[in-house]
């Protein structure tokens, strides 16, 4: 482990498992779920509402933050904690998922991945050690390495080649991390391989030769459906090292987390709950709504009185639906409010439920409330 950043897992039920991370920012309890702030906010939400939700940590793209304002003039202003007034824990991913599927024109070679901005053609190169000096300069608390995540499905000659590139990558991130990092950060290995199990054993073995403080699977949740998902969990998780975090990125929807969390993957990310939040959906116990229908009209309830929430508690559905009828700005932002503290909720419920050794209840209730089949 990094000096002043660690894990310890605290109790288990089954596969799921609780923990704590330590890092000098604050404790992140698992599992965590980390709101997305790709350009240094949590869309429609002031900071303090998000930790008042609950969340110990959120994340920052390093590809977005690189390309407006910059690394470099976030550092001058004091780093990216200090940018977005969060003075609380922060991962950052690499950018390399934002290069595939962004930018305009990208090649990619040994050395990283040459590509044009999205936002005004600019040329730019990414590699791995270009990568780390990115997330440093921010200061995030827990950064990527560099990797390729190929699309599924994908032959397995071509995913084999693309898992040892993100493992050579994952040496020259190391080795610049050690280089660059300041104490108490700290840098995660990414697993790849489609959904071949032997190419992902593959990698976490030779990823595990490196000894990162944490591990993360990447890949997933890229079309491939959550049964399949699910399945390469199951291949996974049990070789990972009991001692380090599992991080699962870009997932997912309460559902694929809460499956998740029941085959051992502690940290979780994705913009569900912030994108779904503007465009009008709810997710709630009894699974996700459409407060734009008609039938919200004349609802007097507000979307759960049971959440420590005040867009949850205080605002009835009828003046919900009312705001984004009548496009305002409130609108997106309550709703987003109300997802962030129901995914928070969701994790503190997990959290207790492992701690009592009644995750299996939980996870059947889960169900019963959502309708959801596949966990």
């Amino acid at each position: 482990m990094s000096d002043g950043f660690s894990f310890t897992l605290e109790a288990s039920d089954g596969p799921a498992r609780l923990g704590v991370i330590e890092t000098p920012r604050g404790k992140i309890r698992t599992p965590a779920f980390m709101p997305v702030g790709t350009a240094g906010t949590v869309k429609a939400m002031p900071p303090d509402n998000v930790r008042a939700t609950g969340a110990d940590i959120v994340l920052g793209n390093t590809y977005h933050l690189m390309l407006r304002p910059g690394a470099e003039r976030v550092a001058a202003l004091g780093g990216l904690h200090k940018f977005m007034n969060w003075p609380h824990a922060i991962l950052t991913d690499s950018g390399g998922f934002q290069v595939m599927s962004l930018a305009k024109l990208r090649k990619l070679t040994e050395e990283g991945v040459a590509f044009q901005s999205h936002i005004d053609g600019a040329p730019h190169m990414l590699t791995p050690e270009r990568s780390i000096e990115i997330q440093c300069l921010l200061g995030a608390d827990i950064q990527m390495q560099l990797d390729e995540c190929p699309a599924i499905p994908i032959a397995h000659g071509a995913a084999r080649e693309s898992m040892l590139l993100s493992v050579r990558w994952a040496e020259r991130s190391r080795r610049a991390f050690e280089e660059k990092a300041a104490p108490g950060q700290a840098l995660f290995g990414i697993v790849q391989g489609a959904n071949y199990d032997d190419l992902r054993r593959e990698s976490l073995a030779r990823l595990l030769e490196l000894d990162f403080p944490g591990y993360a699977v990447g890949g997933l949740a890229v079309g491939e459906g959550r049964a399949e998902m699910f399945r390469v969990l199951e291949i996974v998780a049990p070789e990972m090292p009991a001692g380090r975090p599992r991080y699962l990125m870009g997932v997912g929807k309460p559902a694929d987390i809460v499956g998740a969390v029941a085959r051992g993957m502690d940290m979780f990310d994705c913009v569900a709950p912030t994108r779904s939040g503007r465009h009008g959906q709810a997710w709630t116990r009894r699974g996700p709504i459409n407060i734009k229908n008609a039938a919200f009209a004349d609802d007097p309830e507000p979307l759960d009185p049971s959440l420590d929430c005040p867009a949850s508690r205080d605002y009835s559905k009828a003046y919900l639906h009312h705001l984004f009828r009548a496009g305002e700005y409130l609108g997106p932002m309550l709703l987003t409010w109300h997802n962030l503290a129901y995914y928070q909720a969701l994790m503190a419920g997990m959290r207790a439920a492992i701690a009592a050794g009644r995750f299996g209840a939980f996870v059947a209730r889960f169900r019963e409330e959502t309708g959801e089949t596949i966990l």
